[in-house]
This record gives structure tokens, C-alpha cells and sequence, in this order.
């Protein structure tokens, strides 16, 4: 039996479509992903000769030099070659050797199902590196929803993934050498309409299944708890936790772990050298 969505996928692209023309105006938050995956990919020595940009939005990832790229999004206006939800990826097994996905992660509904065929699309040896906002991300405008709506709270904001878990999501699709690592971004907001403005610009609004309409008064009481927030000079901080994942897709070549019972020395014997305090 398969799990209802948690995200309605008709306003997932509907929003996307909706951004596209003035994306660029609002791409600061994916820009910071791209540059956290550029100096990640920095590290590899390997080439890469087929790329999968995966929610590619304006295209704005630069994929290593010589390799061929596939741009796949889920939004029709973004969408370069292929048109797909990132867990229903149409690619065969085994297509390219270097999958990257800035962006789009968070709003999956079947996120462990899109990394597992993320792994099988890659080839032995082949490398994801990927980056999303995860848990701690909007909390200042999440208490200010929490303020407006103390007495009948309402789903605001998406479920968010931690870096712990998402480290555990790369290995249950069987990744090795999964890395999961986080970093923050603080934005500075004169008031709630530029933040809420960001958020429509960049595709990142509600898009819960059976999410209710924002009423008017409910958002002018949470300017006032967004504005109640504001430093001396009259501006907001607002968050953004960037969740970073890299692993590669199994291959023999790989460094392995060493087989339980195969060490040739005691730890007890080692301790045992440790001269007493």
C-alpha cells in the first residue's frame, strides 16, 4: 500500500512555474547551496563525464568541464530536458556518474524512494552530492505563525530533516561513504512581506496537502510577531539551516570496513601500556 503524499505535487509545479521568471531576483539561498557543492566537488580528482542536475531550476549549476548534463526539474518552466518528480525519475540504472540536486529535497514526498533511485541511476563509483534546508530552517517565522495562531494553530511550514537523519536516509539507500553536514545562513528582513516575498520567488511556499489559505488578519498579527523580533535597526534575522549530503554509489574499488573479528591487536593490551596518571 502506498503512503499518501505529504506535499500536494499539482501546486509543487504550479509554484515552480510561478517563480521561474523572477527567480533570479530571489536565487540567494540556492546560490549558497551551489557554492557549498562547487568547493565540495572541488575535492574529487576524478572526471565526470555524465551529469544529472536534478531540480535544476535556471541552470545556474556549471557542471565539470567535458562532461555532458541532464537538467531534470519538476516544474515545466525550469524544466531543461526531462520533466520528473525526484522520486518518480524516469533515467536507467547505472546513466550517470555524477548526480547533484540543490534545492528541492526538502519538499519530496517519498524522499528515501527519490535516493534510492538516485543511487541507481548512478554507475559504480558514481557521486551524489546534494544540498537542502533541513531542520531549524524559518524558526523566526515559525513563531511568529505560532504567535498569530496561538489559539488554532495551522501547518505552516514543511516538516524538516535534520543532518543526523539525513545522514541515515543516504545509508538506508545504500550510499557508501555517506557524508551529512549542515551549515547556517542568516537573512536580514525590514519586515515579513520581504521574507514572504523570498519565499514565493524561490518556489518555497506551503505546498502541504490540505494546508488551509493564510487570512489577512492572521498575517498581520504575524508582521507584528516577525517585527517584534527586529534588532535595533529595525531588521529581522531569519535562518536558513543548508543541509549537505555526499555519498558515492557502491563500487569494489571503495575503501571497506574491516571484517568484525579481523584485528590483530587488543584493545585491552593497548590500554594496559597507558602509564597511570
Amino acid at each position: 500500500m502506498s503512503t499518501p503524499d505529504i506535499f500536494d505535487r499539482i501546486a509543487r509545479r504550479a509554484h515552480r512555474d510561478r517563480a521561474a521568471a523572477g527567480f533570479a531576483g530571489h536565487d540567494f539561498l540556492r546560490a549558497a547551496m551551489l557554492d557549498g557543492i562547487q568547493e565540495r566537488l572541488g575535492t574529487v580528482t576524478r572526471g565526470f563525464e555524465d551529469v544529472l542536475d536534478l531540480g535544476c531550476f535556471d541552470d545556474a549549476f556549471l557542471p565539470p568541464p567535458g562532461a555532458r548534463i541532464v537538467r531534470c526539474d519538476a516544474g515545466l518552466a525550469f524544466a531543461g530536458d526531462v520533466q520528473a518528480d525526484e522520486d518518480r525519475l524516469p533515467f536507467a540504472d547505472a546513466s550517470f556518474d555524477l548526480v547533484v540536486s540543490a534545492g528541492v529535497l526538502d519538499s519530496v514526498n517519498d524522499l528515501p524512494g527519490a535516493l534510492t533511485l538516485i543511487r541507481r541511476a548512478l554507475r559504480p563509483d558514481g557521486l551524489f552530492l546534494a544540498a537542502f534546508t533541513g531542520a531549524g530552517t524559518l524558526s523566526t517565522l515559525r513563531a511568529a505563525f505560532r504567535e498569530a495562531e496561538r489559539d488554532r494553530p495551522a501547518a505552516r511550514i514543511h516538516p524538516q530533516i535534520d543532518v543526523r537523519s539525513a545522514g541515515d536516509l543516504l545509508v538506508r539507500a545504500g550510499f557508501a561513504l555517506p557524508v551529512a553536514d549542515v551549515e547556517s545562513l542568516n537573512v536580514r528582513y525590514a519586515d515579513l512581506g520581504r521574507l514572504l516575498g523570498d519565499l514565493r520567488g524561490m518556489a518555497a511556499t506551503n505546498l502541504l496537502v490540505g494546508r488551509t489559505p493564510l487570512r489577512r488578519d492572521t498575517l498581520a498579527r504575524a508582521a507584528d510577531a516577525f517585527t517584534e523580533q527586529a534588532d535595533p535597526d529595525g531588521r529581522t534575522t531569519e535562518r536558513f539551516e543548508i543541509v549537505f549530503l555526499t555519498g558515492w554509489a557502491p563500487a569494489p574499488s571503495q575503501p571497506q570496513p574491516a571484517r568484525r573479528g579481523s584485528a590483530t591487536a587488543s584493545l585491552a593490551d593497548a590500554l594496559k601500556r597507558i602509564p597511570p596518571e
